[in-house]
């Protein structure tokens, strides 16, 4: 089973340079669907790469199954790309998922990249709400067990819900989470592979980067 394959350990010896965001976009008359990636190069706070890939649905929509459905599409996806990230974000859990196996591990452990979830609602487990300031954080928890932390990423903004996918520490994918959301609630290359992905619905894919 690919749950038995998911490795929780920190491979992340030293700061990534190049951080991927993945998304898919549906078309809600047909069974279209696009995923897309997006490369950012951290330190330079710039996009380096993108690839947009059209599809059709494969697998019906069954609550906590997402993964069977996006997965093949996102694999197509970072295939495109000439690089190969250090990292990459999932618009969707980790291990913050009622199988503690979402979207970030299936694909973590598919692809052997560190990856790890930002969802923008939580899909199990309690939290206390954390404080109002960037960088605040609480714990998101099952009973006695810490499934991800719930991060303030702007002042006064909703927090996001971060949990690790695969050969990822939380506390790096916090970090991370901070870094990639200079200005926005969520991280850059989530929001750019979200905008990506819903622009081919409407009008093609556009030419790689």
């Amino acid at each position: 089973m690919l749950r038995q394959r998911l490795d929780l350990g920190g491979h992340l010896t030293h700061a990534p340079t190049l951080v991927a965001g993945v998304d898919v976009s549906y078309d809600k008359a047909s069974t279209r669907l696009v995923g897309a990636a997006v490369v950012f190069d951290l330190r330079a706070g710039v996009e380096v790469e993108s690839a947009v890939v059209p599809g059709e649905v494969r697998f019906p929509y069954v609550p906590g199954l997402l993964a069977f459905r996006e997965v093949p599409i996102l694999l197509e996806t970072l295939d495109r790309l000439g690089t190969v990230p250090e990292v990459v974000v999932c618009d969707g859990y980790g291990i913050a998922h009622p199988r503690r196996f979402g979207l970030a591990c299936h694909l973590g452990v598919v692809t052997g990249l560190p990856t790890f979830g930002v969802a923008k609602t939580p899909f199990v487990a309690d939290y206390a709400e954390p404080g109002v300031r960037r960088g605040d954080w609480s714990p998101l928890r099952d009973g006695d067990e810490v499934l991800g932390r719930v991060l303030r990423t702007q002042t006064g903004v909703k927090p996001v819900f971060v949990s690790v996918g695969h050969r990822t520490r939380l506390d790096q994918a916090t970090a991370l989470t901070l870094d990639l959301s200079p200005r926005y609630r969520l991280p850059e290359v989530i929001r750019r592979a979200d905008f990506l992905s819903r622009q081919a619905l409407r009008t093609g894919p556009p030419t790689p980067r």
